[in-house]
């Protein structure tokens, strides 16, 4: 179901703003020693965008997706991706009705709002590609039919960076229809006291339900309040320069384009603004800094640069090469 546009006041943006702090706040405490990924998660959802979470099993990527899609209405569906995983078992199929002499599509469960892609490095060519076009077109094709999936349709996917067996690298294609790509690194001690002492706590008294569901049509204002945050021109110019920078335009930059074997496409910068928007709106501005570009930009751009052998070799990581087009693309 699609919202109609309506203008919204600033008392309701106010208030969607709140909800939205509250919800963060709630995360925040439900997933302990994650307050960025959180932010980010929110960012993506806001944004219109998917989110891939990268990390060791047991750092919450799965409860943290959990607790997102319990805040909100809508249907949350959980899929294990498996190395024999048929594109089918996703979008669903065709099955003859004997009683009324014909076939009827049976949906699958990407028909949802919230779906979390379990290990989607262990899914084969064919289920990423029916995946890629529920992500990016958001429609599901079955036959010479075409589908569409209501909104909010949001894809966070998970992923293991230390087991290999039995994995596929995603294609850049699919790697490139997630607006962000956070890799969730282990907490520190304190933090993990804090884990410790939920876990005693929901085990006794079980998990917490949030106070109310923010409806999808809150949702779909927040969204398009988020659109009218402004993005000066010094700002799109410094995001332009930016992603222009990863191809060595207008002049090769220090430590970035000697480690890459393909720079970042134009979709980048849109993902980027796109973003920074969403950061800026949670945070309570009508308007973007070159800060909120800093931030998201290792996000952003992680998984559309590809490294070359030779740094890969050398054990340079993505992290470092935008830490570097950081450093040295001037923000004015």
């Amino acid at each position: 179901m699609d919202y109609e546009a309506r203008e919204i006041g600033e008392a309701e943006i106010s208030s969607l703003q709140e909800t939205f702090a509250e919800l963060r706040d709630r995360l925040k405490m439900g997933v302990v020693g994650q307050s960025r990924t959180v932010l980010n998660i929110l960012v993506a959802l806001l944004a219109d965008g998917h989110v891939l979470l990268e990390g060791a099993p047991g750092l919450a990527k799965t409860r943290m997706a959990r607790l997102l899609a319990e805040s909100f209405e809508g249907e949350f569906h959980r899929i294990q991706f498996t190395p024999d995983l048929l594109p089918s078992d996703l979008t669903g199929s065709t099955i003859y009705d004997q009683r009324e002499h014909r076939f009827d599509f049976q949906t699958g469960p990407l028909f949802g709002n919230f779906i979390l892609a379990d290990e989607i490095n262990r899914a084969p060519a064919k289920v990423q590609s029916a995946l890629l076009e529920a992500m990016e077109e958001r429609q599901i094709t079955a036959g010479k039919t075409s589908y569409p999936l209501e909104q909010p349709f949001c894809v966070i996917a998970t992923q293991n960076p230390i087991e290999h067996e039995g994995t596929w690298e995603l294609p850049q294609a699919q790697l490139d229809r997630f607006l962000l790509h956070l890799v969730i690194a282990y907490p520190e001690s304190s933090a993990e006291l804090e884990i410790l002492d939920l876990a005693m706590r929901e085990a006794a008294e079980g998990i917490a339900t949030p106070p109310h569901l923010i409806t999808k049509e809150e949702l779909a204002d927040a969204r398009r309040s988020v659109l009218a945050v402004h993005v000066s021109e010094p700002v799109r110019d410094y995001v332009v320069r930016l992603v222009a920078g990863t191809r060595g335009d207008p002049d090769p930059i220090e430590g970035v384009g000697e480690h890459l074997s393909h720079p970042a496409s134009p979709r980048g910068s849109i993902s980027l603004v796109r973003a920074a928007q969403a950061r800026a709106w949670l945070s309570g501005r009508d308007y973007v800094l070159p800060e909120d570009i800093g931030d998201l930009a290792p996000d952003v751009l992680r998984h559309r640069i590809g490294l070359s052998y030779r740094a890969e070799a050398e054990g340079i990581e993505a992290g470092e090469i935008i830490a570097a087009l950081l450093e040295q693309v001037p923000v004015i």
